[in-house]
């Protein structure tokens, strides 16, 4: 029987064979943790890192885009709209952002119309002077701010609009800028209400310097002699407060409720911030009817603001205010989103207010949930704070005189107002980062139940206080540099602030125009020729807010996709 023969083996290696090296491949399923059979597992991951992954582009879309200006820049290429042909510029410049456009119809004839002052009723007298409703006009309410407007002619890029301002000219109270429960005298320098506080503020703000204003209590707290001739039976005369407020503060409480408000008591003359009361002047020194108060506030230059909220401010560097200084750096555009809008056959510019923040309400109101901004809300605010709504500005003040005497200073380092201290309520179209020259303090009075209040903004003041000068000459000859740094460094009137801000707002919408006849390629007749992607919506008009309606004007003309909207308000 034949024997089966089995395989032979192969011969046996001299050597045992060499451990190949890994590859890139071998390495992903390698383990993480090294072991006899893998010491150098760990070793060789550590040597050869994973390949970056790559990135996808995130693309944003149109929506955003708007809503954050990117399509709206200032120094972008404009296009030329002629027949038919476009053509482009190199755009080598940085962009700037630029003020949103909107499509609009021609005008109206009585668009070009000055605007009309407010109608006055009468509803009565208090302290031998008559106060009056008014109406006719818009309020400020909703998060929207409002400004008259008026069609002219030689702002053919701007579709012929422009700011203007209305009857009684100069620096007054507010009529837009107030509560709708406060009643007024016809030259709007006095208010009183039934209601409980509310807020009126100057048409007048100020952003840096020092500056001076009086207020004289009609009615309030009665005076020492009437208070011992008639004991209990005279009747209360109501309460006022006055000081200085943002923007962002409430028409509907009163001075020095929340953050963006300095307020000072008629009772005890005290101070009040954020709702907390302090004693300030000497016990028995109540503000009482007849007494004039006087406010200055100091405030140190915006070149040094803007340090502040930058976040470049350095204690030992920036030993001074910066008013006498010549600052080399540039400041950022003025920047005013702003469409027409009409109310009761008036124009007014609608755009989004500056609306109160999280942080500032944080700090009036600390809540006990922990949050991520915890440690740094903690810390009191400063100029070098982690958190800019919270950051200060040194070398500010408020001090108080009355009838002519200093009494003190109730507030020093006032918190900042220049963006993104201050920003609007996030919704479309709203963007933040934006000056529009309107942010700063502004005079505020604070009636309640029967109280008034008379203001004076100068120059001829009751009691003009020690170092206040009026001298309004221009060094022609001299160096005016020089000129403008002694302009900044005396306290002056609120009154000279007007004049100021009236010629701001002429330079900024010619710089509109040229800026808009720029992006249509330097042609005259730019509002017929724009694109057809503009925007046909009309901006921060809000159809669906409480207390608005938003109305189809009649007899618009001009064939053209965007309508100036009417805005009915509810009254309260």
């Amino acid at each position: 029987m034949a024997e089966t023969s089995s395989p032979r083996r192969g011969s046996t290696p001299s050597a045992l064979p060499q451990k190949r090296p890994l590859g890139l491949e071998d390495e992903q399923h390698t383990p993480a943790v090294p072991s006899p059979l893998n010491p150098d597992s760990a070793s060789s991951r550590a040597r050869r890192p994973p390949a970056p992954r790559e990135q996808r582009e995130k693309k944003e879309s149109l929506k955003k885009r708007e809503a954050k200006g990117v399509d709206s820049v200032r120094g972008g290429t404009p296009e030329s709209h002629g027949q038919g042909r476009k053509s482009k510029k190199n755009a080598d410049t940085t962009s700037i952002l630029s003020p949103i456009r909107y499509k609009l119809p021609p005008p109206k004839s009585n668009d070009f119309d000055p605007p009309k002052a407010p109608i006055f009723t009468p509803v009565l007298i208090r302290g031998k002077k008559p106060f009056y409703e008014s109406s006719e006009h818009v309020y400020n309410r909703k998060g929207f701010r409002y400004t008259h407007c008026i069609a002219d002619p030689t702002f053919p890029s701007s579709q012929y609009h422009r700011q203007s301002e209305t009857e009684p000219y100069g620096p007054r109270v507010n009529f837009e800028d107030s509560s709708s429960h406060i009643l007024f005298d016809q030259p709007g320098r006095s208010i009183t209400t039934e209601k409980g506080f509310r807020m009126a503020r100057a048409n007048v703000g100020v952003r840096e310097g020092k500056w001076y204003w009086e207020c004289k209590i009609l009615s309030g707290i009665k005076a020492l002699d009437q208070e011992m001739a008639n004991g209990d039976s005279q009747e209360p005369g109501g309460h006022v407060r006055i000081g200085w407020a943002r923007r962002e503060a409430s028409l509907d409480t009163p001075v020095g409720f929340d953050a963006y408000s300095y307020g000072l008591r008629d009772v005890a003359g005290q101070k009040v911030h954020m709702s907390r009361p302090k004693d300030f002047m000497s016990q028995g020194d109540e503000l009482r009817e007849g007494d004039v108060i006087g406010l200055e506030i100091n405030l140190p230059s915006l070149a040094l603001h803007r340090k502040v909220v930058e976040g470049s401010y350095n204690k030992a560097v920036d030993t001074a205010d910066g008013l006498d200084e010549q600052h080399s750096m540039e400041a950022p555009d003025t920047i005013r989103d702003r469409v027409p809008i009409r109310y009761k056959a008036q124009l007014y510019f609608e755009q989004f207010e500056y609306h109160p923040t999280k942080e500032l309400d944080e700090l009036m109101n600390p809540s006990p949930v922990i949050s991520i901004n915890t440690a740094a809300s903690a810390s009191p605010p400063n100029p070098n704070h982690p958190l800019v709504p919270l950051r200060t500005l040194p070398f500010s003040c408020i001090k108080v005189h009355k009838n002519g005497r200093y009494i003190g200073t109730p507030f020093t380092d006032l918190l900042s107002f220049l963006p993104p201290a201050s920003k609007p309520l996030t919704q479309p179209q709203a963007r933040d980062g934006l000056d529009d020259g309107m942010l700063g303090y502004f005079p505020a009075v604070s009636v309640f139940r029967g109280g008034a209040a008379e203001v004076n903004f100068g120059p001829d003041f009751w009691f003009p206080p020690p170092g206040l000068t009026n001298d309004e000459e221009v060094d022609i000859v001299g160096n005016s540099d020089a000129t403008a740094s002694r302009s900044a460094r005396k306290l002056r009137a609120v009154s000279e602030r007007y004049n100021e801000q009236i010629a701001e707002d002429i330079v900024y919408d010619l710089v509109d125009e040229v800026d808009f006849w720029t992006q249509d390629g330097g042609l005259s007749d730019a509002p017929t020729r724009l694109d057809d992607n503009a925007p046909t919506n009309l901006g921060p008009v809000d159809p669906e807010a409480s207390g608005l309606e938003v109305v189809a004007a009649q007899d618009i003309g001009g064939g053209q996709t965007g309508e100036i909207k009417e805005v009915v308000q509810e009254e309260e």
